[in-house]
């Protein structure tokens, strides 16, 4: 066999399948160019070779490191130049992962694990971004060859142990590091609410039908897994037939709301329903009546209905897409909408299905903080579900994907709440998790993730009053989230803490109504059967509890639950005891 040892780089172009939907020859015009340049100048002048194609990539061979770095630069800087005369969205981003790698050759091709390893490290890189191993990054000179960042420790696809990794950019002034300005995607689904036709002649209800819709865009808005398109937008769709295909392609709607809507007197009735944009399929409607004074309550029943059967109408549509259809085929919201779901169903099939999407979207969209926030969470309910074969390994993938959302945007809220609830849970580190959690909500007050877990934390240290306020605030301002169970799951567990405990009853039963494989609920509930003198139900709780998870004991919950650093801890250990889970 022939082995050699030389640079490698491998690049590709970021969301290239997005790109190239838009204008295929176009895109397929502009790769021939930059192939080109680095056939017949760039790679003649720094010492190498294009080893071979990969569709919307290359593999790149170079003699030594300073040659493979200079030209990684230049593609760049050909890129960013071509880019400049280009809308952003059409624009097209580099990654590039490099290597200095040993392999095998023959006439037709390269082999070996750092082949493979290199390609790997491609992942890393976010658009317009170079990330090498430590291998090659040993041949370099900081500020001379290169400004060089380490990025630690991290995990790559398929490849067991972390690898230490480090980004490189062109020598200057200005930091490794640049906030990227690429077309990001909105990983929510559209919905455009159209004025609902009024069918009535009651004097001044000629607005009711307008005003409806305005009720249902607000609520709607408060919603975090939906984008809603403005009223303004959508008047002039009002009353239209067959608008289905125009609303679609001027609103870049996913669904639309649209209905009729009578008075007689003071009652209301209001048909209503919602279609795919995509496929022109129904996926709910219905009759709902109500009162003409009432829409403008703050708790209006019929509003809330609405909206409750909107949001789980289209997560159901959404995972359905997502168990039925190939993971290439799917939009970036379904993949993660769908995922979201499976992860809180807690089936492992289901549990498992999720952490493909979501690594799928990654994939995908490599410079999106949300999908590693929720890739994190996963970890963290797989330690939490007692599915973890090795959970120290998971709590090291679990800050992984939060470092890379954090790096990727600061000041994501939903990074730095999970960021939290990994600190929390896996790490048993509260002070830190407190931080994340109020950085969280001093960029958005209303991230009703992170009142629900710093109600949990507060909970934990057994400062009851402080836990019970947050959770139900949480509740207030997340009153039709699809995952609605995990909050009253979280809620009841801080109910309990503030010994609320029928309460925290009523919120652990109903969240088992809506998911009844959850396994902390049990806890929270059995805890809280058993300190209000309520044994019998507590001993069936816990019965229940060990189906789910025979293995579970009283050391198990000291183990994991961070409480049990904190005398609240003993409590909720001899109330688990008293209701007959084994020591």
């Amino acid at each position: 066999m022939n082995r050699s040892t030389k640079v490698l780089l491998v690049m590709d172009v970021v969301e290239s399948v997005r790109i190239m939907e838009q204008d295929q020859d176009d895109f397929v015009r502009r790769w021939q160019q930059l192939v080109q340049q680095a056939e017949q100048r760039i790679l003649p002048l720094h010492g190498g070779r294009i080893v071979k194609s990969l569709g919307d990539g290359l593999m790149l061979e170079f003699a030594n490191a300073q040659g493979g770095i200079k030209a990684a630069f230049a593609m760049q800087h050909f890129s960013q130049q071509a880019n400049s005369r280009l809308q952003p969205e059409l624009q097209m981003h580099l990654r590039m992962g490099g290597h200095l790698a040993s392999f095998v050759t023959d006439q037709h091709d390269i082999y070996g694990t750092d082949v493979n390893l290199t390609a790997r490290f491609c992942t890393l890189a976010g658009p317009g971004e170079l990330v090498v191993t430590a291998a090659l990054r040993d041949n370099l000179t900081a500020n001379l060859d290169a400004d060089i960042e380490d990025l630690g420790e991290c995990h790559l696809k398929h490849v067991e142990k972390p690898v230490r990794a480090y980004r490189i950019a062109p020598p200057g002034e200005h930091p490794v590091i640049a906030l990227s300005k690429t077309v990001r995607l909105d990983l929510r689904p559209t919905i455009a609410v159209i004025p609902f036709a009024m069918r009535s002649s009651e004097p001044g209800h000629e607005m009711l039908g307008e005003a409806l819709a305005d009720e249902v865009i607000a609520a709607l808005s408060r919603t975090s897994e939906l984008h809603v398109i403005s009223r303004l937008s959508t008047t002039v769709f009002r009353e239209r037939q067959e608008a289905i295909e125009d609303i679609r392609t001027h609103l870049g709607a996913s669904y639309i709301l649209s209905g009729t809507c009578r008075s007689m007197g003071v009652q209301l009735a209001l048909f209503v329903e919602l279609i795919d944009a995509k496929t022109e399929h129904v996926v709910w409607a219905d009759n709902l009546k109500g009162e003409v004074h009432g829409v403008f309550a703050m708790d209006n029943e019929l509003i809330s209905r609405v909206v409750a059967a909107i949001s789980s109408s289209v997560m159901s549509q959404q995972l359905e897409r997502a168990q039925s259809q190939a993971l290439p085929t799917l939009d970036g919201y379904t993949l993660l909408l769908g995922s979201v779901a499976l992860m809180h169903r807690t089936a492992f099939s289901e549990f498992d299905r999720a952490r493909a999407m979501l690594e799928h979207l990654i994939d995908r969209s490599r410079r999106h903080p949300i999908p590693y926030a929720w890739l994190a969470k996963w970890h963290v309910l797989r330690v939490q579900q007692g599915w973890a074969e090795n959970p120290e390994k998971e709590k090291q993938l679990a800050l992984d994907c939060t470092k890379r959302a954090l790096d990727i945007d600061p000041t994501s809220s939903l990074a730095l709440t999970i960021d939290g609830f990994v600190h929390t849970n896996l790490l048993k580190n509260l002070e830190v998790a407190a931080q994340r959690y109020e950085a969280a909500l001093s960029v958005n007050p209303n991230e009703s993730l992170a009142w629900l877990l710093t109600g949990t934390l507060n909970a934990f240290r057994g400062d009851g009053g402080a836990a019970f306020d947050a959770s139900e605030r949480a509740l207030r301002l997340s009153p039709l989230d699809p995952i609605r169970y995990f909050y009253d799951s979280l809620a009841a567990s801080a109910a309990v803490s503030a010994a609320q405990y029928e309460r925290a009853i009523e919120l652990a039963l109903r969240s088992l109504r809506s998911n009844k494989t959850h396994t902390s609920t049990y806890r929270a509930l059995a805890i809280a059967q058993a300190m209000s003198g309520k044994l019998e139900a507590a001993s069936a709780t816990v019965t229940s509890l060990l189906n789910l998870e025979p293995t579970f004991t009283v050391s198990k919950f000291r183990e994991r639950s961070p409480s049990s650093e904190y005398p609240i801890g003993e409590a909720y250990a001899n109330a688990l005891k008293l209701a007959g889970l084994p020591e």
